[in-house]
């Protein structure tokens, strides 16, 4: 089921996706980002970090990032609750992404090119090739990350993710996959409370995690390697 212009948000009424045989196979939460609070970011509202003037280029409220170099575009503001909306399309096979949530300045400072933070929770955009070719190249199934909303705590942090989990116990493993491929749009509804941070993918619930530390910091948009695209990312911070 695509929902190209539909947005999420918990409390409100949902509806039920239907598989090929007709019966209920998915909830999907659906909202609207005219509700009080909600405010669209642009390239106005981030700041470079570690990449250069191709790294992520903005056309109004769309980004286009080249993947290059690897490292992070961070928001201009902090955030501790929030709620985040955010479309997203890989323009290649096996492309890599995300978001990081709760970055804080410390992981931010003087971090060279072509590497990551070394903190905060990572909300993962994996093209749906990535496990194939991880297959391919290493004759080994991808068992220990999926293609449809991984969310880990990286580095410094750490954070006690929701099951299904990883191999390892490390990541949130998404309980369905309703993740679009590269050349679909995508869209996540990320909302972080009190430490605990929960993904919506195509609006379905599908993973997230407690006790999250840190808990407060900025968001980044990640550049890993393959081009791809961001529009309409809406933010809403919470008491």
């Amino acid at each position: 089921m695509a929902l190209p212009s539909l947005l999420i948000l918990a409390g409100l009424p949902s509806v039920h996706a239907e598989d090929s045989a007709g019966q209920s196979a998915v909830e999907v939460k659906i909202f609207d980002t005219s509700a009080p609070g909600w405010r669209q970011l642009s390239g106005e509202d981030f700041i470079r970090v570690n990449g250069d003037e191709k790294t992520l280029t903005w056309d109004g409220t769309e980004a286009h990032g080249s993947g290059q170099p690897i490292g992070v575009t961070r928001t201009n503001f902090e955030v501790k609750n929030f709620e985040l909306v955010i479309q997203w399309m890989h323009l290649k096979p096996a492309g890599n992404s995300g978001v990081f949530a709760w970055v804080p300045m410390s992981a931010l400072e003087d971090l060279p090119p072509n590497q990551l933070p070394n903190t905060g929770i990572e909300v993962q955009m994996l093209d749906l090739d990535y496990g194939r070719m991880y297959t391919e190249k290493t004759g080994k199934a991808p068992t220990w990350f999926t293609s449809h909303g991984d969310i880990f705590a990286v580095g410094k942090s750490s954070m006690q993710p929701f099951p299904p989990l990883s191999p390892d116990g490390h990541r949130s493993f998404p309980s369905a996959e309703t993740t679009n491929p590269h050349g679909e749009w995508n869209q996540y509804y990320v909302r972080g409370i009190n430490g605990e941070i929960r993904l919506w993918v195509n609006g379905v619930e599908v993973s997230g995690g407690r006790s999250c530390s840190p808990s407060e910091g900025y968001l980044c948009l990640e550049s890993e390697g393959s081009p791809i695209r961001f529009k309409e990312i809406w933010v809403r911070e919470l008491p």
